[in-house]
């Protein structure tokens, strides 16, 4: 069995105290986006699992959509990214 090479670290240690390693990713041919799969994504990019570029290129997302996620999660949490909550959190 061989490990694959990557670049930056394997797992990173979230402010909870939970560990999110690459294998708490979303495949990258992730098609249907609920708000959890999202939040991992934004949360590996926060914390150096991944880089910006190198999420957006995996998952086929726009900076814009990215950078919404980002600022749903900082603003309001998890609950933010969730489809049928997107009225009343968004910013006028």
């Amino acid at each position: 069995m061989y490990i694959k090479r990557v670049s930056g670290p394997r797992n990173v240690t979230l402010p909870d105290g939970t560990i999110l390693s690459r294998g708490d990713l979303p495949p990258a041919d992730t098609r249907r986006w609920v708000a959890r799969r999202k939040a991992v994504v934004v949360q590996a990019v926060e914390h150096g699992l991944i880089g910006r570029e190198e999420a957006l290129e995996r998952y086929g997302l726009t900076e814009e959509e990215f950078l919404l996620w980002e600022t749903a999660v900082r603003s309001h949490g998890i609950a933010a990214l969730r489809v049928t909550k997107l009225q009343q959190y968004r910013q006028f």
